[in-house]
């Protein structure tokens, strides 16, 4: 693993949000010379991919509150929100 993503991968889906922010705003100022726009792009890509893995993660972890027949509050997983899985 590349030293940028082991950093990457200990960040928190706020930390990686809001890096990628700033990169985003950078890059559509227009004036960053074409080698660091690329360099920021490719970073941009991998805290993108970082932030899905975290919500996707999330996700999984999620239940939702369901009342059965009687009325009772029962606990049921969260349907994936991907239509249909890729592969």
């Amino acid at each position: 693993m590349a030293a940028g993503t082991t950093e990457i991968a200990a960040m928190s889906f706020e930390e990686a949000m809001e890096e990628l922010e700033r990169i985003v705003q950078r890059l559509e100022q227009g004036r960053t010379p074409l080698e660091d726009a690329i360099a920021a792009y490719e970073r941009g890509a991998a805290l993108k991919r970082h932030c899905e893995d975290k919500l996707r993660l999330a996700q999984e972890k999620v239940e939702k509150i369901a009342l059965d027949r009687n009325g009772v509050p029962a606990a049921e997983p969260l349907e994936s929100l991907d239509p249909e899985p890729t592969g």
